[in-house]
């Protein structure tokens, strides 16, 4: 129960850290509070991120060891975890990294100017970006202003009433986007547990692997990508198949592609299974996760490699997260792909040859959980 305990205890104190990590890396441009005293601490916590690269960099891996090595023993000691305790430590990760800077990425800016786009201009942001609106104070700490909305109509029902909620101010309007994807990540993890029990998986392990897993908490409870809103849904559908409810899991699954469209690539497997009308969930999952792997592919040909793009499949490989195979390139590929901020967090930039850096860097990621696996599989025999 001790080493439980300090289990516990030292993931908390990680995710703590990561919290106040998270700070160091606000935008120069960005003032979240004009409050002296709070400005002398942001200031202080920049010039790590900003003036001190190096050590930026350092605490950065410090806490990536730590939380993979904690996520390690997660999944070792799961039988020994009461459920409570996994729950507990979800909410309280949740609620601690709510509040969190998106330190890794500017997507949560664009956003909130997507939704501010018709809530407060009165335009459509289909037609118009946020180049569009020179003035937007908003447009001296954001990125990728040059790009109309390239999602789905069913992510605007979601933002849109965030924005007005906001009443177009940032701050609370920022942590409204935060809380939603809080929320999400909770949501999924609630999918993840119950239907882990209707298919009579280790409820545990499974949702272990799912809720602590560090790409998963870096991504989306820091970050706030709206890739996990789009998987919630996703992860409904599922649900909601296997209850045979088919028509709301179809209903699901459109309203998942309708956020953003690589759950599309889910398609094929809803249709065959429903069709051989087979409980073999094993296979349906493994298959889910393949295509879902097509879908990061395909993102990633049609742009670059984002470390977020592993959402994709991590909900739907998790299920079968007691394959060492699956185990294996689980956390190999979420640390490599984590890995890849290293190099902006160190020199503040993207250009060359750093692009070419990354591509090296995660396509070694993959050959190396290729070439464990396969000696895992040698050895084994």
């Amino acid at each position: 129960m001790k080493k439980i305990q300090f289990l516990i205890s030292s993931f908390w104190l990680t995710i703590i850290a990561l919290f106040f990590y998270s700070y160091t890396q606000v935008d120069l441009s960005l003032t979240l509070s004009r409050a002296s005293i709070y400005q002398t601490i942001e200031k202080s916590f920049q010039y790590i991120g900003y003036f001190n690269r190096p050590l930026s960099t350092i605490i950065y891996l410090i806490i990536l060891v730590i939380v993979f090595i904690l996520y390690f023993l997660f999944l070792k000691f799961s039988k020994l975890l009461k459920i409570k305790n996994i729950w507990i430590t979800i909410i309280f990760t949740s609620l601690i990294l709510t509040f969190s800077y998106n330190a890794f990425s500017y997507d949560l800016f664009n956003y909130i100017f997507d939704a501010k786009i018709i809530t407060h201009y009165h335009l459509n942001p289909y037609l118009h970006k946020a180049l569009d609106f020179h003035h937007d104070p908003m447009l001296s700490f954001m990125h990728w202003t040059q790009r109309t909305y390239p999602y789905g109509p069913f992510w605007l029902l979601l933002t849109v009433p965030l924005s007005f909620l906001g009443l177009n101010y940032f701050l609370p309007t920022f942590f409204l986007f935060k809380i939603l994807a809080s929320v999400s990540y909770l949501g999924c993890c609630f999918l993840i547990y119950k239907i882990a029990k209707k298919i009579n998986k280790d409820e545990k392990l499974i949702l272990s692997a799912f809720a602590f897993n560090p790409l998963v908490i870096m991504e989306v409870l820091v970050s706030a990508h709206n890739d996990i809103e789009m998987m919630f849904f996703g992860l409904l559908a599922v649900y909601l198949f296997i209850e045979k409810k088919y028509w709301n899991s179809l209903f699901s699954l459109i309203f998942s592609i309708g956020i953003k469209f690589a759950t599309g690539f889910l398609i094929p497997v809803f249709v065959i299974f429903n069709f051989l009308k087979k409980n073999n969930w094993d296979k349906f999952f493994i298959w889910s996760s393949i295509l879902m792997f097509l879908a990061v592919i395909a993102a990633s040909i049609r742009s670059t490699f984002q470390p977020w793009y592993l959402l994709y499949v991590l909900p739907f490989s998790v299920f079968v997260i007691e394959k060492k195979y699956i185990l294996i390139s689980t956390i190999i590929l979420s640390l490599v792909a984590l890995l890849d901020y290293v190099p902006f967090l160190y020199t503040g930039n993207w250009n060359p040859p750093i692009p070419q850096i990354l591509l090296s860097l995660n396509l070694s990621g993959v050959g190396l959980a290729v070439i464990i696996v396969f000696f895992y599989k040698i050895i084994k025999r």
